[in-house]
This record gives structure tokens, sequence and C-alpha cells, in this order.
């Protein structure tokens, strides 16, 4: 049953805590399933890996099959339509434009005292990039995935998406041409995060895994953390919609829809100070959802997951928001900008209502991996970062070494760390005796 809140009920707190803690079936445990696939994979390799292919995706997978070929990229240039190529060409443009002002700067200065430190960034060296698959497979994902690392300047990205009954869909693979994406296997599941990170005789081992997939792929990104860096965990995809009387109700109803049909354990909410407005909405719900293809998996997350929040004034939503922290964040009210800098926990957020989350999805620019299971508290979306690593520098002088050295090694003796100060010593100790030396020479001139 759809969840319907009011802050002016005087149960509220009671019943929004138990709402921020009900499940929801993207939370069901797999590890245990994964972790032997992830097992299997380790000990036998492409054995394993095929073995898992042929049961859940349905084709006679084999070594020399898995990857992609030049020509199957050609084909399926042929296969997609000059108006959705060129639609796809302009997201894979604004989305590189995007995530080009994110690359971070190296950084020195000197302190003075004879101190060089500072940073330096680099990419890693290769990136494994996870894409649901299948003929409903994603190409915005392919995009949002892949263009980040890219422009990180990672040298090797490897593509991994399944196939199911070895088809696959023609505008991920134009999405992967057009993101520079160099190796793609047709592989999916918990079986290909296990080969992204320990590498079979096919397909070669990467350094980070980033991109959304099922249960399986969740739980196996976890289990593999620390072997490779992750992007993140994500689960079901959320919004969070805050809407004033201003709005019109079937625009509503239509953005708490686009998230519902992505999956049954989606999650849509609706905050509002307009009860009207929200009777509406769910009106134009229903009557949507009666003609919405993917109305199955809409309807029952709405009616399992999706909420209704009444407030008594607007600002009340931002602490609200931020206890919440969605993945994505609908501010459609006439001053959202005001809302917006009082809210501190969002994955992405979308300002007015000209500004529906579907055009954040595909080409406006953001990045639309984010995280999920309020996790928008501590993490963010995708971005370049996820493909780059910090290096600090430190640089001592003569001077700088005879002006700290003293302070370093009282530290490492109150933590009883002799070694520690011994080094400091030692080059003390040899500072001195080439000042000295120094002196000498200077006498004798």
């Amino acid at each position: 049953m759809t969840w319907r809140l009011s802050t002016q009920d005087p149960e509220f707190e009671a019943q929004f805590t138990r709402f921020l803690a009900a499940p929801r079936d993207g939370d069901r445990d797999v590890s245990g399933t994964v972790e032997e696939i992830i097992t299997a994979v380790r000990r036998d390799g492409d054995a394993a890996l095929l073995s898992q292919t042929r049961k859940l995706d349905r084709w006679p997978a084999t070594a020399e099959s898995l990857a992609v070929s030049a020509e199957m990229r050609r084909e399926a240039r042929r296969q997609v339509d000059s108006e959705t190529y060129q639609a796809l060409e302009l997201a894979a443009t604004r989305i590189r434009a995007f995530h080009e002002v994110q690359r971070p700067q190296d950084h020195q200065q000197d302190d003075g005292l004879g101190l060089k430190s500072g940073w330096r960034w680099r990419a890693v060296e290769a990136a494994g990039l996870y894409v649901p698959g299948g003929t409903a497979a994603y190409p915005s994902s392919v995009l949002m995935n892949a263009i980040p690392a890219r422009v990180a300047g990672v040298e090797r990205l490897v593509m991994v998406m399944p196939s199911p009954d070895g088809q696959l869909n023609p505008l991920a693979l134009c999405a992967a041409e057009l993101a520079g994406v160099d190796e793609l296997y047709r592989v999916g599941g918990a079986q290909a995060i296990a080969a992204l990170a320990y590498g079979t005789e096919t397909i070669a081992p990467v350094d980070v895994i980033v991109g959304p997939g099922n249960a399986y792929v969740a739980t196996a990104k976890r289990l593999v953390f620390g072997q490779v860096g992750i992007d993140m965990v994500a689960g079901p995809s959320e919004i969070l919609l805050l809407a004033d009387a201003a709005n019109d109700p079937a625009w509503l109803a239509a953005d708490l829809l686009a998230q519902a049909e992505h999956d049954p354990a989606a999650q849509s909410i609706l905050m509002s100070d307009s009860a009207p407005l929200m009777r509406a909405v769910e009106a134009a719900l229903a009557e949507q959802l009666a003609t919405l293809p993917r109305r199955e998996i809409a309807g029952a997350s709405w009616q399992q997951h999706g909420a209704m929040i009444e407030l008594a004034s607007l600002d009340e939503a931002p602490t609200l928001i931020d206890r919440i922290a969605p993945e994505h964040l609908h501010i459609a009210t006439q001053e959202p900008q005001a809302l917006f800098e009082a809210v501190r926990n969002a994955g992405s957020v979308f300002l007015g209502a000209l500004t529906p989350e579907p055009l954040g999805d595909y080409l406006a620019g953001p990045n639309h991996v984010l995280p999920t299971n309020r996790a928008a508290r501590y993490a963010s979306g995708l971005g370049v970062l996820n493909f780059m690593k910090r290096t600090s520098v430190l640089e001592a002088s003569r001077k700088g070494i005879a002006a700290l050295g003293p302070a370093a090694m009282a530290l490492a003796s109150a933590e009883g760390l002799d070694a520690h100060a011994r080094a400091l010593a030692l080059r003390l100790e040899g500072l001195q005796s080439l000042a000295s030396s120094d002196q000498s020479k200077n006498k004798n001139r």
C-alpha cells in the first residue's frame, strides 16, 4: 500500500521512521550465491565464466565469441536510424563537456621553512564498465560510465554486458563506440564482475569497476571491493518530488511513473504543502498508469514503495529531504533555488517544473549513476574522480629537515617508534656534520 504521511499527524515521526526503515525488494541477500560464483571464476577462469553465461544468458558462449568484434560494432551502426544516432551523438557531446570541467589540477606549495608539498592526480590504468544488457540495455548508461573514464585519462576501458539469448542492443554498441570503449565482452552478472576483478584467460583484470546492475551485480561489487575500487553499491532507483500548488498534476504524475517504471523495487515520493494537488496527482497517476506499457512494474513500485507526504509548510521539506537523502530530487516550486540551498543530501537535483529528471537521464550532462538507499548522505554520483587517484608529494631541503625534524622526532619517540626517530636523527646529525665541515672550509680559506 502506498505510504500516506502528514507532518500534522501526531504520529508522523514514528510513521516517518518506519517509512525510512522499510525494506525494498532490492535489499534481498544473495551473497551466498555470489560468493560461489566469484570463487568459481577465480579458480576456473574462462571455464566458469562460460558455464555461467551459457546457463543464465542461454547462448552457446565460447572464449572466442565472448568479445564483441569490430564487425559486430559496424553492423550495430547499420541497424540504428540516423535520428536516434544523432541524439546519441548529442548526448555524448554534452556528457563529455560536463565532465571535462571535473578534471582536478595538480598542486605544489612552498611553506617557507624549506619544505615543498602538494599532490598529483593520475588516472587508473584500466577501468571495467558494467552495463545491464539484452535488448533492453540502456545506451545512456554506456555513455555515463565510459565518458568520465575517458575524460580522466584511463588507458584501457573494458565494458561487460550480458546478452540474453545471444542478443545485444545495437544502440548500446554504438554508444560504446562513441565513448571510446576499447574492449567489449558479452558477459554479465556476478561472473562478469569477478572476471573484471580477478581476470580470466580472455579478460584481463582492471583497477576500478563502475556501473549499475541487479542484486547479484551489486553484491559482487561489494565482495570484490579491495581487490579493485568500485564506484558504489547501487540499489533500486528513487525520486523525491517537492511540489507546490502551482504545478500541473499530470506532469508530476508522469515524473513519478518515470521512476516507478524502472523496477518494482523503485521508489517515487511526492512531498507537497497542497493536499488538493496531491489528490489530483494521484488521480492523474492512476489514469496514466492504465495506458503505460510497463504498468505492471510501475504499479507494483507505486503500491509497494510509493509515498505521499503532506507538509504544513514547504519550510519543513529540507530537513525531511536530508533524512531521506534521495537519489533524485526534483524541486518543482516557484522558488526552487532557495529550497535547494537548504538541502544537504541528494544525489542529483532538478530545479523547476520545466526540468524533469529524464532530461538528466539522457543528455543534459550530469551523470545519472547516483547513490541510492540514502547513500547520498555520504556519497556522490559517478564522475571523473572515480577513475583517478591522488598522490601526495613532499620534498625537504636542508633548511626544512632542520626546522621540522626535531618536532617529528619528538612525536616519533612519544609513540615509541624508535626507528622512525632514528631516521630523522641520522639526517639531523648528518646536517650538523656538513655544517661543521663547511665552517672548517671557510676558516681555512
